[in-house]
C-alpha cells in the first residue's frame, strides 16, 4: 500500500500540497486528476525520490519496485524485442547466469525459469511492443533506428512488461495514436499491481481506472470508480457541502440577531454571552474555488456551399512522384460531416490530411471542391514549431493586421489568455495554454472544414470537455484525429479508416475497432521464441569436438515439471474451446453478431490449443530422451 500522511510541499516559490493525506490500496488503478499546473508530476516525483519530503510522510511496501516512464529508451544496438525483455531483470540475470554456470546450478536456473514464465517473454514482449504499434518486421531492429517518439513508446513497453508493484505512468497516451490508446486502456485493466495514471482521458479514466485520485486546493481526496463516478460523487459533496453552508449562515444569522438584541440586557446577558460562545466556535464552511474554463471560439461558416463539399475520385497522393502514399481514393464529405479518422501511425492520416488542406496535390485522379472553400488546419507540430521568443499577443497582431490594439487583446481573452499572460513569452506559455491559442486561430476565418490532428495533446479535461462543446455548436465539416477515444465517439459520427494503402469508410463502430485492434495485438504476439540454452563452460581442456557437442539441459525433475505445466495448459485450453462450442451451439442465429465474435474467438483459442499440444508434446519428448 502506498500512504502518503499530512505532507506538506513545496518548490519553486510556489505550494503544492499542504497536509495532504492518501491511502492507496495494492492493486489498485488509480487516475490522478487534477487542473494543469496544480502538482500531479511533482507528486510523481516525490514519490520516486526525485524531490524530497520534508521528513517520512511517504511510505511504500517493503522492497517495493517503482517504475515510470520519463523519458525516451536510449538509441543502443541492441534489438527492440531483447531490449524489452532485459526489462525484466531476474529473468535477464537468470539467462545470462545460464551462460556460464556449472552443470550442478543449471537445474536451479531452470526450474526458476520455469516459475516464472520465461519461455513465454518473447510472445509477452511482442504483444506489449505491437499493441504500442511496432510492427513484428521492427522487433529485430536495434533500437539505434528508431526516433525519439518511437522509443517513447519503448520506455513504456518496458515498464509494462517490466510490471513493477507500483506504476507511473504520466499523460502515457500524448505520444501514442488512438490505437496504441485503446490497446493500453485493455492492459491497464489487467495489471496485476498497483498502477497510478496521470491522465486527461476520460475514456482511459472511466474504463481502466478503479480508484480517481483528485489533485486541488493542495489536497488529495480518493474516490472509488472511474471518472463519470468521480464527477457524479464530487458534485454531490458540492452540492451537500453548500447546503450545509446556507444552513450554517442561516444559524449564524438568527445567534447573532438574538446578541445583538440582548446583549445589553441584564435578564438575558447569559444567554447572549453562551450564543457569543457558538459563534465563536462555528467554522466556517468554505466551498472551494470555483474552476472557470474558458471557452473554445470556432465561428461557423458564414453561409453553406453547394454539396458535396469534398470529392475525390480514383485520387493518388504522396511526396514523391510514382511512389503515392495513398491510392485511389474515392470520398464524398458534405458540409456536416464529421469523420473520425482511424489508422496507426504511418498509415498515411497526415498525409489525407495535408491533401484535404491542399499542402499535398494529389499525382493522380481528382480532388474536386468549391473554390471559395476555406480550411482550418491544426496539427500537433505547430505547437512546436512555435517561436519561444515570441508572445501571443505579437502572433494576433499578424493574424489580424487591421484589427485595432484592444479588439486583438479582447480576442485573446476569448481564447483564454488574459492580459497577464498576453505579453508572456511562448516557452513560458504551458501546452495547454499554446493548444488553446493555436485551435482558436486556426478557426477564426470561419472555415469550411476543421481538420483537428490530436488537438487534445495538452488539454486538461474541462478544456477537452470545453473544446467538445464547441465543435457540436460549429456547423462546419470536421475530420478528427485523436487518441482520445471518448472525443471520437462524441464528435464523429462516420469512421474512416486508413490501412492498406488507402482511405475507407469503416464498417462497426468504436467498440469494433477496439477489438480489433487488441485482436491484431495477440494474434502479432502469438510466436513465442523458445528460452535457449547455453553451453557451461568448461574449466578442462578438451579436444575441439568434430560435431557440434550436445548442450547441457535442464534435470528430470526440472524436465518433469515442465511437461506436467504444459499438460495442465493444454486441458485448460481446451475447456476453454469446449466451452465455446457450447455457447456457439447455444447462440440465437438471430444474433450475427453474437455469432461472429464467438467464432472469432473460437479461430483465436483453436490457435492456442495447437500452440498448447505442440509445447506438450516437445516437454514429453524431451522427458523420454533423459
Amino acid at each position: 500500500m502506498l500512504q502518503i500522511k499530512d505532507l506538506t510541499f513545496s518548490a519553486w516559490g510556489r505550494p503544492f500540497l499542504d497536509n495532504a493525506s492518501v491511502s492507496v490500496p495494492p492493486g489498485a488503478k488509480v487516475g490522478l486528476v487534477g487542473r494543469n499546473g496544480v502538482g500531479k508530476s511533482t507528486l510523481f516525483k516525490l514519490i520516486l525520490g526525485e524531490l524530497q519530503p520534508p521528513g517520512d510522510e511517504i511510505s511504500l511496501p517493503n522492497r517495493a519496485r517503482i517504475g515510470s516512464v520519463d523519458q525516451e529508451h536510449p538509441a543502443t544496438p541492441v534489438s527492440l524485442l531483447d531490449t524489452i525483455l532485459e526489462a525484466d531483470e531476474e529473468r535477464h540475470a537468470l539467462m545470462v547466469r545460464l551462460e556460464t554456470a556449472p552443470p550442478e546450478e543449471m537445474g536451479e536456473i531452470w526450474e526458476r525459469l520455469i516459475a516464472i514464465d520465461a519461455e513465454s517473454a518473447p510472445s509477452r514482449a511482442a504483444e506489449i511492443l505491437v499493441g504500442l504499434g511496432f510492427s513484428q518486421e521492427d522487433l529485430s531492429r536495434p533500437m539505434a533506428e528508431f526516433s525519439g517518439g518511437w522509443r517513447m513508446r519503448v520506455a513504456l513497453a518496458a515498464a509494462l512488461f517490466a510490471e513493477p508493484d507500483i506504476l507511473l505512468l504520466d499523460e502515457p497516451t500524448n505520444y501514442l495514436d488512438l490505437e496504441g490508446a485503446l490497446w493500453l486502456e485493455a492492459r491497464l485493466r489487467k495489471y496485476p499491481h498497483t498502477a497510478i495514471i496521470i491522465s486527461h482521458d476520460r475514456e482511459l479514466l472511466n474504463a481502466s481506472c478503479t480508484h480517481i485520485l483528485h489533485m486541488a486546493n493542495r489536497r488529495l481526496e480518493l474516490y472509488t470508480g472511474g471518472y463519470d463516478d468521480f464527477e457524479k460523487r464530487r458534485a454531490e459533496k458540492l452540492r451537500l457541502l453548500e447546503a450545509n453552508r446556507v444552513k450554517q449562515e442561516a444559524e449564524r444569522a438568527h445567534l447573532q440577531a438574538f446578541v445583538d438584541r440582548f446583549k445589553a440586557k441584564a435578564s438575558k446577558a447569559t444567554q447572549a454571552q453562551s450564543r457569543v460562545k457558538r459563534l465563536a466556535k462555528m467554522q466556517p464552511i468554505s466551498l472551494p474555488p470555483e474552476e472557470r474554463v474558458a471557452p473554445f471560439v470556432l465561428p461557423s461558416p458564414p453561409r453553406p456551399l453547394a454539396p458535396p463539399l469534398i470529392r475525390l475520385e480514383k485520387a493518388d497522393v504522396g511526396y514523391e512522384p510514382g511512389k503515392p502514399i495513398l491510392r485511389n481514393l474515392n470520398l464524398r464529405m458534405d458540409e456536416d460531416d464529421r469523420i473520425g479518422l482511424l489508422g496507426v501511425n504511418g498509415a498515411g492520416k497526415s498525409t489525407f490530411a495535408k491533401m484535404i488542406a491542399e499542402a499535398l496535390v494529389p499525382e493522380k485522379g481528382e480532388y474536386l471542391h468549391s473554390t471559395k472553400m476555406k480550411v482550418g488546419w491544426f496539427h500537433q507540430h505547430q505547437i512546436e514549431a512555435l517561436d519561444p521568443n515570441d508572445t501571443a499577443l505579437e502572433i494576433i497582431r499578424r493574424a489580424m493586421p487591421e484589427a485595432s490594439e484592444s479588439s486583438r487583446r479582447s480576442r485573446l481573452a476569448q481564447f483564454g489568455l488574459p492580459f497577464e499572460k498576453q505579453e508572456t513569452r511562448v516557452d513560458s506559455l504551458s501546452g495547454g495554454e499554446r493548444a488553446r491559442l493555436l485551435l482558436n486561430l486556426v478557426a477564426m476565418d470561419a472555415p469550411h472544414v476543421l481538420i483537428l490532428d490530436e488537438p487534445t495533446n495538452h488539454l486538461d479535461i474541462d478544456s477537452r470537455r470545453a473544446l467538445l462543446d464547441a465543435l457540436n455548436d460549429y456547423q462546419g465539416a470536421v475530420i478528427l484525429i485523436t487518441h482520445d477515444r471518448s472525443l471520437m465517439e462524441l464528435v464523429a459520427d462516420r469512421l474512416w479508416l486508413t490501412a492498406d494503402g488507402t482511405v475507407k469508410p469503416f464498417d462497426g463502430d468504436m467498440d469494433d475497432y477496439a477489438r480489433y485492434v487488441i485482436e491484431r495485438a495477440r494474434a502479432a504476439g502469438s510466436r513465442p521464441r523458445q528460452v535457449e540454452t547455453a553451453a557451461p563452460v568448461s574449466t578442462e581442456a578438451e579436444p575441439a569436438p568434430t560435431k557440434p557437442r550436445k548442450k547441457d539441459g535442464p534435470s528430470p525433475s526440472t524436465l518433469r515439471f515442465a511437461a506436467k505445466k504444459a499438460e495442465d495448459k493444454l486441458t485448460a485450453v481446451a475447456a476453454r474451446l469446449a466451452r465455446i462450442d457450447d455457447e456457439l451451439a447455444n447462440a440465437a442465429i438471430a444474433n450475427p453478431k453474437t455469432l461472429a465474435d464467438l467464432s472469432r474467438e473460437r479461430a483465436k483459442v483453436q490457435s492456442d490449443l495447437d500452440a498448447a499440444e505442440a509445447a506438450w508434446m516437445e516437454a514429453e519428448e524431451a522427458l523420454a530422451d533423459t
